[in-house]
């Protein structure tokens, strides 16, 4: 009979969201005694352009490090490595005293314990790093048990080789195996989409990582442009965007999407602030940290200048009713 599994200590909830100002300072990471930054740029479309394009994003991310975005996500799979390789280039001359919160992810195709390992070393190569902030299992493997994966990532853990262990794509049947496969290391990171117009499955996930002390990334926080006001008012998104976010351009779901976007613009018109500031302050008020992506440095500008206005409470209490179907 094998002997009993010692258990990790229980890390603490994550504090509940208020009507207060969001948490620009960071929100609590985990166990950890750390803080996760509360907003970071995300390096999804790095690497897939062509090399004219691909220049752009080079200078996006120089003027990100230059403005103190403090968070920057990346993934083994985002342009086949080229955008670590990018990020890692870039940040061999970030401003001195600018310290910067790195995450990146093993791919779904990777979770077999020495994939972990060969693939963390060929990450951390591209970084330019000893280790990384947090490294998260992409996606999970319904086809591998998680168990191995999990004991890869702890042990990977007490190497100091990643500073945390956390996942992306999980829903809290997938969470709660996660943390069963853990003995000692917290699981301090979900990443789900989770946004005003993409919130049906996320909100059970986000109350669950609430109770349980993990931090909730939030990808495509904007919804693929339509909480930045683009495809509102007649302009269809380009064939990529369809093919990338169908359940928001699904031709029969779209027209209500549209609607409550247009409602959602309204509101921030009326109230006399950008539609992203809504966009981005309801998510942190919810108490979790989206990570944006931008192509240009203009975009990146706009983004940080919708985050540094912060909407009236009742403003984002409306906005809330509004993506529920009760505004």
């Amino acid at each position: 009979m094998s002997p009993a599994r010692p258990r990790r200590r229980a890390a603490p909830a994550a504090p509940s969201p208020t009507s207060g100002a969001p948490p620009t300072e960071g929100i609590p990471l985990g166990g950890t005694g750390r803080s996760h930054p509360a907003i970071g740029l995300g390096l999804w479309a790095m690497g897939r352009w062509t090399a004219a394009e691909e220049a752009v994003t080079k200078e996006t991310v120089h003027r990100a490090l230059e403005l103190g975005v403090p968070w920057f996500d990346t993934a083994e799979v985002y342009g086949s490595g080229r955008s670590e390789r990018i990020l890692g280039d870039a940040l061999v001359h970030r401003p001195p005293g600018h310290p910067v919160f790195l995450t990146t992810k093993v791919s779904q195709e990777h979770l077999r314990p020495a994939q972990i390992r060969a693939a963390l070393t060929q990450s951390l190569g591209r970084l330019g790093r000893r280790n990384v902030d947090v490294y998260l299992v992409h996606a999970p493997d319904p086809s591998l048990p998680i168990g191995p994966t999990m004991e890869t990532l702890e042990a990977l853990w007490k190497e100091g080789r990643i500073g945390a262990v956390g996942v992306s794509n999980f829903n809290v049947e997938d969470l709660v195996a996660a943390r069963d496969a853990l003995r000692e290391a917290p699981l301090v990171v979900n990443q789900v989409e989770y946004s005003l117009l993409a919130r049906r499955e996320g909100d059970t996930v986000l109350d669950y990582c609430r109770k349980n002390g993990i931090v909730v990334e939030s990808y495509t926080p904007l919804a693929r442009g339509l909480l930045a006001g683009r495809y509102l008012d007649g302009n269809a998104p380009p064939p990529d965007v369809r093919r990338l976010a169908r359940d928001l351009f699904d031709r029969d779901r779209f027209p209500e999407v549209r609607a409550t976007a247009r409602a959602l613009r309204a509101l921030a018109v009326e109230a006399g602030v950008p539609l992203l500031s809504v966009a981005l302050h309801w998510l942190a008020r919810q108490g979790t940290a989206p990570v944006f992506g931008a192509r240009t440095p203009a975009q990146l500008e706009e983004v940080l200048e919708a985050w540094r206005l912060r909407p009236e409470a009742a403003v984002l209490d409306r906005a809330d009713a509004i993506s529920r179907g009760a505004g």
